[in-house]
């Protein structure tokens, strides 16, 4: 299915199973073109079954400093994911061996590491799904590669210690920046990258109403067309993990017609 969806996509501008034979040079040249080379940075692991997108993608992630390291299958990105411990997983989901839904879930339990999905499936069941199992972020096929190299670095800035800030406190909840930690009383709360950020924007003005357009600029930097629903997935998975009935969320509260707001946790 996946390479019917390339074909159509091929069209539509960006990389695709056709025009990456196309670009392949190009790419190449842009990530060594005889620039100064930044120095390296965290390291990044790319899994996509077309060899041409995972070349370009490299070409860009080294450019701008990143260690990277591949794989073209599930299983062996798993296995590599599980002992190297990269900073960010860019993931395609249809994938040979293990389909890349099959690695977040395998992953997730063990690792918060953050994902950004890519794949031909514009299919928002696609999107929906994958951002429940706890992807950061996602990135359609066809795309362009420097929009790609955009997100993966606004995803890392989300988990890198801000050490200037101090830890929030709203009810029972304690968000610490530095740490990358939430606590619940006594209870550490497991949350990605993107649920932090969103959870660290609305703790510093609870009560305060955001809608997902301004969620997304805080998190992202900027607001992408089309992206805000995402930010309804992710709200999802932060009330599975926060509150005592994700039905009757009492932190994270929805206006409705606005966005959400954090709340101190009392009964409503």
């Amino acid at each position: 299915m996946e390479s019917r969806n390339r074909s159509t996509n091929q069209e539509r501008g960006g990389i695709s199973t056709r025009s990456t034979r196309n670009l392949h040079n190009y790419a190449l040249d842009y990530a060594y073109d005889g620039r100064e080379v930044h120095a390296v940075k965290e390291k990044v692991l790319v899994v996509d079954d077309d060899v041409h997108i995972v070349e370009i993608v490299q070409a860009y992630l080294e450019k701008d400093g990143y260690r990277v390291l591949t794989a073209f299958d599930g299983r062996r990105a798993l296995e590599i994911a599980t002992r190297e411990r990269p900073a960010l997983l860019i993931l395609d989901l249809m994938l040979p061996e293990m389909s890349g839904w099959d690695v977040m879930r395998a992953l997730r339990p063990v690792s918060q590491v953050p994902v950004i999905m890519l794949t031909a499936r514009d299919d928002p069941t696609d999107k929906v799904v994958g951002l429940e199992l706890g992807a950061d972020d996602y990135v359609v096929k066809p795309f362009d590669p420097k929009e790609l190299l955009a997100r993966v670095r606004a995803v890392l800035r989300r988990v890198r210690p801000l050490e200037e800030k101090a830890p929030l406190t709203v009810g029972g909840l304690v968000i610490d920046p530095r740490r990358h930690e939430v606590r619940l009383g006594d209870k550490r709360i497991d949350l990605t990258a993107t649920e932090f950020a969103i959870l660290h924007v609305m703790a510093r003005h609870p009560g305060t109403v955001y809608s997902r357009l301004q969620l997304l600029e805080n998190v992202q930097g900027e607001a992408y067309a089309g992206y805000e629903r995402a930010i309804d997935s992710h709200i999802k998975n932060l009330r599975q993990k926060l509150e005592p009935d994700p039905r009757k969320p009492r932190y994270v509260v929805t206006v409705h017609g606005v966005g959400y707001r954090l709340e101190a946790g009392d009964a409503s």
